[in-house]
């Protein structure tokens, strides 16, 4: 069979394998904990499901425009005004399957083969692979200083006369980090002076911690014309608990809209009528399920870091947004997937290994389950890798007897 260069290369979404582990050991009645998720529990709120049920019931689903029905652009603009304090035009905005699709038709639309894409790691697993799916070569950047915060200095180091764009995630999957204003501030007046394009992957920004704020890139731009290289991507998949809705969008300058618009109509035409039905619904209803997501994921936070602080040996920067702390764990294993899967296979405890997100020794975990999961999983990692551990683990009826060092 022939594959193409592109199709080789490609790696299986880690993440989504994950998922799909969990759910095959769910039905055979495994006792699994699932602290590798990126997916909120609570529900979608009412007026999302009111307002796909209302359309559904007229019994007039059809296509949709390329780029989204003006009742979504009209949302987004809303959206982007609250919270960006932005005025933009419908020109200006694409809606897309998910913010997946939305980031992946921007890349299409500017990149080249042997073009550069800059991100800082760790980063979120699919930037490799979206760019490899371009013909382009990925470039990832480790701050030098230890921490999980980028640096202007370490992104200049890696700028090379190909570099056609670059990523940020703030706040950060897997990290939590969210970038401080100094880092913003100068990483899009660099973008602007350099003519790279800025893609602002703003998936998490409701969703922050302690009082901290995300910074908003809109504040330090200077060029709002047809040249601008600021690419912002946003969904309702995170903050309002919608993953399987697939709705999410960009936002850019027009010229480069249209070309994007072009590019998704010949991948699936335009997202489901009905599935912008309850994102407009979720954007212009109560506003409520966001606080309450929210106060839930700090109360989760709270308990998951004060668990990983009490493991010996567990080293943990603590998360200021997001759902997930990414904690180092080379003291018992410097191969994340190693330790991944040994924790999987002794104590049933998904983790994502760290390296898929560029940094191996880490464990990237989850609170946006119970409490209940992240205090008994957290237990369970435990005895299966601290040697001080007892020697028996009781998961339900069943007893566990540690015969490994």
């Amino acid at each position: 069979m022939s594959i193409s260069l592109i199709g080789r290369s490609i790696q299986e979404s880690a993440t989504l394998k994950l998922n799909q582990t969990f759910a095959i050991l769910k039905a055979k009645g495994e006792p699994v904990i699932h602290l590798g998720g990126g997916e909120p529990k609570s529900k979608a709120p009412i007026d999302a499901i009111t307002a796909i049920t209302a359309h559904l019931n007229t019994g007039e689903v059809r296509y949709a425009p390329v780029d989204g029905t003006i009742e979504m652009k009209k949302a987004i603009i809303r959206y982007t005004m609250e919270h960006y304090r932005r005025q933009v035009e419908p020109e200006n905005v694409i809606a897309s399957s998910g913010a997946k699709q939305a980031l992946m038709v921007a890349l299409q639309a500017i990149l080249d083969p042997q073009d550069e894409v800059i991100y800082t790691a760790p980063y979120w697993v699919s930037y490799p692979e979206m760019v490899k799916l371009c013909g382009a070569v990925p470039v990832a950047v480790t701050p030098e200083d230890g921490t999980f915060t980028p640096r202007l200095q370490d992104i200049e180091q890696n700028v090379t006369s190909y570099t056609k764009a670059i990523i940020i995630n703030s706040p950060n999957n897997p990290s939590g980090a969210v970038y401080p204003e100094t880092f913003i501030a100068e990483i899009v007046d660099f973008c602007e002076r350099k003519g790279i394009y800025l893609i602002m992957d703003d998936i998490y920004h409701l969703l922050v911690y302690g009082g901290k704020k995300v910074v908003n890139p809109f504040d330090y731009v200077k060029d709002f014309t047809e040249n601008s290289k600021l690419i912002i991507i946003n969904g309702i998949s995170k903050a309002y608990a919608m993953t399987g809705f697939r709705i999410g969008w960009a936002i850019a300058n027009k010229d480069l809209i249209k070309v994007m618009a072009n590019i998704q109509g010949h991948q699936t035409s335009g997202p489901s009528v009905l599935l912008q039905k309850a994102a407009i619904g979720a954007i212009n209803g109560v506003q409520s399920s966001i606080n309450s997501l929210r106060t839930t994921l700090e109360n989760n936070r709270k308990v998951l870091v004060e668990q990983l602080n009490a493991f010996n040996g567990v080293h943990l920067l603590p998360p200021d947004g997001t759902f997930y702390a990414f904690a180092d764990f080379s003291a018992y294993d410097k191969d994340s997937t190693r330790l991944s899967q040994f924790l999987l296979d002794k104590v049933r405890v998904l983790t994502m290994p760290g390296k898929e997100f560029g940094m191996d020794g880490y464990l990237r975990l989850s609170f946006c389950g119970g409490i209940k999961d992240i205090i008994e999983g957290i237990e369970r990692m435990k005895w299966a890798i601290d040697p001080d551990a007892p020697n028996e683990l009781y998961i339900g009826e069943r007893k566990l007897v540690r015969d490994w060092n």
